[in-house]
């Protein structure tokens, strides 16, 4: 049985960030990491299977940067840990020897067995699994009427892909008012939504599934709740996600109220030498200081990133002032993003804001052929200006964007600030700099706070 100084497992995002980091920092330590399939994908990707790419092969991800360093990788499931020998077995038998262990465990799919016919053949999940979601991308091929339950990111993001097919009709069921409710803005919400219905997806909100309805043992539809039914030969569950912790919580660990490992500012859990990162780590809110589950291979690498410099000592300070929650996505060719605080989870906190907003065009002159209308959203104190979270939608050049924004709440800035924010501007790539969206929506803010 080999000893080696790190164990990590799971080699998802966290897993092979805090392998290479780790392994940077300390070329003389031996770090192995435990894998349970040969081939991994990009989660965020895996929606885009279905149509852009056509292939699940070329939405593969792997520890290949880690391995370069000198990481040792084996495939196999781990089935117990042993926090006071310090001892990982796997499902083959074979046992190793750590000094420290990362779980880098993930999460895993929220699954629909509070309804009837759950089970039924042809009923999937969107699991981030290798195995499964080629099994699934092969069976979607002859299937013509799809419905996919949950319409948050990765639901609404799979039936706009499914819908891409012609020969396919995909309904989206989501119980909430408005898709893509629990990240965004009532307002974004709105508009995502709207998006949604016109790539040519049946959107059904305020909706409720009662049972999965089938003929010998194979999906043939659903029954809502009240009583109307709807065919299907596929029924896709997209209702969430779980920090994946039972091989956690079987070897003694804490778990938080929201079913996470309950970890310190830099990774360290309730047991000596046992780290946790990612997704089934606790996260908490970077205003609102309760915990919260914010799923998103950019937080679980940033994680991943303090845990690699400090695994022998803590080199870097951890900068978190809680978890931001930046999110993105692109519908019917509509780019939508949103970082920290809205009235969504503003308003339950008793968090004080002002809204301001402003939409310009994302070149300049707005006669370029490209050009396409961009709009800023910010949510800002009332009390000292403070940027507590903001929302961007328009042409691609909202995903960096919000960055922005991003990290203009994680260092504390103000709305003063940012209208001194100094950018560079270009017409074929920017707005104007007499209009930058952004500092526009500043200016609007700061005309709320002095009269």
């Amino acid at each position: 049985m080999k000893k080696y100084d790190v164990i990590i497992i799971g080699a998802g995002p966290a897993g092979i960030i805090t392998g290479v980091t780790a392994k940077k920092q300390n070329q003389d330590k031996s770090i192995l990491m435990i894998k349970e399939e040969e081939k991994g994908l990009v989660p965020c990707g895996i929606p885009y299977i279905f149509h852009n790419l056509n292939s699940v092969e070329k939405n593969l991800m792997g520890p290949k940067p880690f391995m370069d360093l000198g990481g040792e990788v084996v495939t196999d499931k781990v089935v117990k840990v042993d926090v006071v020998n310090k001892l990982v077995t796997g499902l083959s038998g074979k046992k190793f020897a750590f000094d420290k262990l990362v779980f880098a465990t993930g999460s895993k799919v929220k699954t629909a067995d509070f309804i009837p016919g759950n089970d039924l053949k042809n009923v999937f999940y969107i699991k981030k699994s290798y195995n499964y979601i080629n099994h699934l991308f092969d069976e979607l091929q002859d299937k013509k009427n799809i419905i996919v339950v949950g319409g948050g990111f990765i639901g609404a993001e799979v039936a706009e892909q499914l819908a891409k097919h012609p020969d396919k009709t995909v309904s989206v069921i989501e119980s909430e008012e408005l898709c893509f409710s629990k990240a965004f803005s009532a307002e974004l919400s709105e508009i995502a939504t709207e998006e949604l219905k016109k790539a040519n997806v049946n959107v059904y909100t305020s909706t409720l599934v009662k049972e999965v309805l089938g003929n010998d043992g194979v999906v043939s539809g659903i029954k809502f709740s009240d009583n109307k039914v709807m065919e299907a030969d596929a029924v896709i569950f997209a209702i969430g996600y779980l920090p994946n912790v039972d091989l956690a919580v079987n070897a003694g660990l804490k778990i938080n109220d929201v079913g996470a490992i309950i970890v310190d500012n830099y990774g360290r859990t309730s047991e000596k030498d046992i780290y946790a990162v990612g997704d089934c780590s606790q996260t908490t809110g970077f205003l609102t200081g309760q915990c919260d589950c914010i799923m998103l291979a950019s937080t679980a690498t940033a994680e991943a990133r303090i845990l690699g410099y400090n695994l022998f000592g803590i080199k870097i300070r951890n900068r978190f002032t809680g978890t931001i929650g930046i999110f993105s996505t692109k519908i019917n060719n509509l780019a939508m993003a949103a970082a920290g605080v809205n009235e969504k989870n503003a308003i339950p906190a008793n968090i004080k804001f002002i809204t301001s907003e402003f939409t310009g065009v994302d070149r300049h002159p707005g006669a370029i052929s490209d050009a396409t209308p961009l709009t800023a959203k910010l949510f800002v104190s009332p009390i000292d200006g403070s940027i507590l979270g903001g929302e961007v939608w328009g042409g691609e050049s909202v995903g960096e964007l919000i960055n922005i924004i991003g990290l203009a709440i994680q260092k504390g800035a103000t709305i003063y600030e940012l209208i001194s924010y100094q950018i560079g501007t270009h017409p074929l790539l920017t707005g104007a700099p007499t209009m930058p969206v952004i500092i526009k929506a500043a200016e609007l803010a700061l005309s709320k706070i002095h009269y």
